[in-house]
Formats: structure tokens, sequence, C-alpha cells
């Protein structure tokens, strides 16, 4: 049974003014692709937490890190410092959650994001997904190993909009368009509120594994954000470590939940598949 939007709640912990923002959709997807790059964003720009999303069918569990507990749903914001010009960087919203939503609260979570997404004036929202595709795993060499890391150029990467402006402003000059195939979860509903609502939402799918963290398909989405959406681009030169970083972090986690009866890990059976 699908829930009803007021099943999800949305609180604020800080209020900050979004106007304009780039939102990023960081719910688990294949690879945890869009995981990883909210947590790199939320991490490099030093992004504070300013909101929490809440439904009676999220997983009854708190993170704990630095002695601190987190919901399992939380809402970042931050902005990149200016640059040497003094030119003030883009505002940027980061959703995040380390577990998979069940599917009955996707539609009602979706909507419910998209309705603060523009009650707050925010510019546009992006969801980075995982496209699958059928390749030997090349998974990143582990840090202070000598092998050769593989080059971003490597992993294509196309995309989706909700609207025909977002498609030739963002989509078409920079990437191939994703034509043919189904995008399901909370990416897919976002592109189809988007389209129904006028409002723009991007997915960018980067070619990935589905069965491990994939840091390489994650940096090339952040890559993208960084050439086509930030005026003031995020440093490139730490990405393709952080994104590892997080990647193993993600893996503990994923290992933990795997662990716990009834709390699915973020690699489990319904992460959304792209073909």
């Amino acid at each position: 049974m699908t829930l009803a939007a007021d099943a999800v709640r949305i609180y604020e912990v800080k209020r900050v003014d979004v106007e304009g923002a780039i939102v990023i959709d960081g719910f688990p997807s294949v690879g945890l692709v869009s995981s990883i790059v909210a947590n790199y964003l939320i991490d490099t720009l030093g992004m504070e937490q300013i909101g929490i999303v809440e439904s009676p069918a999220f997983p009854t569990v708190s993170l704990v890190r630095d002695g601190n507990p987190q919901h399992p749903v939380r809402i970042y914001a931050g902005r990149p410092p200016p640059d040497r010009g003094g030119r003030i960087a883009d505002k940027m919203v980061a959703f995040v959650s380390e577990f998979h939503p069940p599917p009955n609260i996707i539609h009602a979570l979706s909507t419910s994001i998209l309705d603060w997404v523009q009650e707050q004036r925010c510019g546009l929202v992006v969801s980075p997904e995982g496209l699958v595709v059928d390749r030997p795993a090349h998974p990143a060499p582990r840090s202070g190993s000598k092998g050769h890391t593989p080059r971003l150029s490597d992993v294509k990467i196309f995309g989706v909009a909700s609207t025909r402006r977002a498609r030739e402003l963002y989509i078409e000059p920079n990437m191939s368009l994703f034509t043919e195939g189904v995008v399901t979860g909370i990416a897919g509903v976002l592109l189809n509120e988007g389209r129904r609502r006028g409002f723009d939402v991007l997915t960018f799918l980067a070619e990935s594994q589905a069965d491990y963290p994939d840091a390489r398909a994650a940096a090339k989405v952040i890559e993208s954000i960084n050439s086509i959406l930030l005026r003031t681009p995020v440093d490139p030169v730490p990405l393709y470590h952080e994104a590892e970083r997080i990647e193993q972090q993600l893996l503990q986690i994923q290992r933990r939940a795997a662990e716990k009866p009834g709390v699915e890990s973020p690699l489990g059976s319904t992460a959304p598949m792209y073909r």
C-alpha cells in the first residue's frame, strides 16, 4: 500500500535562505552513486544540517557520529567559498540517507521533497544515479596501492531532464541524452513530478557497477555538476580520493545494516536498476 503524502514530514532545525539553490537527491542508488555525491559535497563544502525528514515508514535507527545521534534522513545546506574575484558561489542543498526508503513511501517522499523545494524557491533538483552496465568490475585501487587510478573519461554519463528548457540548457550541450529506458525510485518520481509541475529536475546517470559502491561513477557525476551547474566550481583535486573514502564508509554501514533484521542495506535488492 502506497502511503499518503502526509505520512512524510519535513522539519527545519535551522532556518537558512536557500532561494535559487541547487538541490541534490542523495538517497541510495545503483553503486551508491547519489550517496557518494551528496556526502562528498556535504564534506567538501562544510554544509550544515538544516532539517530532517520524518516518516513512520523509515528505519527505526539512529546513526551516531562523534557522539551525536543522527536521523536516518537529513537535509544539509551550504555553498562553496567566493572565488578569487569575490564572486559569490551557488547555494547547495542535499537530502541524504544511508538507507533505501521502503517502496510504499517513495512517492510520498519524493512529492514532499519537491513541495519543500518549491516552497523554498530553490532553483532545480539533481538526482545523481548509477547506470548498470555489463562490463567487468573495475573497483578503485585502495589508498596506498600502486595501481593506476582509472580515468574518469572511461565512465560515460547520460542525462534526462523534466522540462524542455532544462534539457536544452543543461543536458544536450554537455552529455548524451538518455533516450530510452526506465528510471525508477525517487529519481523517477522526481522527474515525473517535475514535468507535471514545470519544475527543472535533472538526472545524471553514470555507468556504474551494481554490486559495490562505485566511486568512479560518483566522481564523474560530481565533475558534471562542477562544469555544468556551478559558477564557482568545487576543487576537483581531492575529488577521487575523497569519493573513495566515502565509498569505504558506506561499505561499513552496509555491512552493519546487513547484520540488523528489518534494516535494508544501501546495496539491497530494491536498488533501482537502469538499463
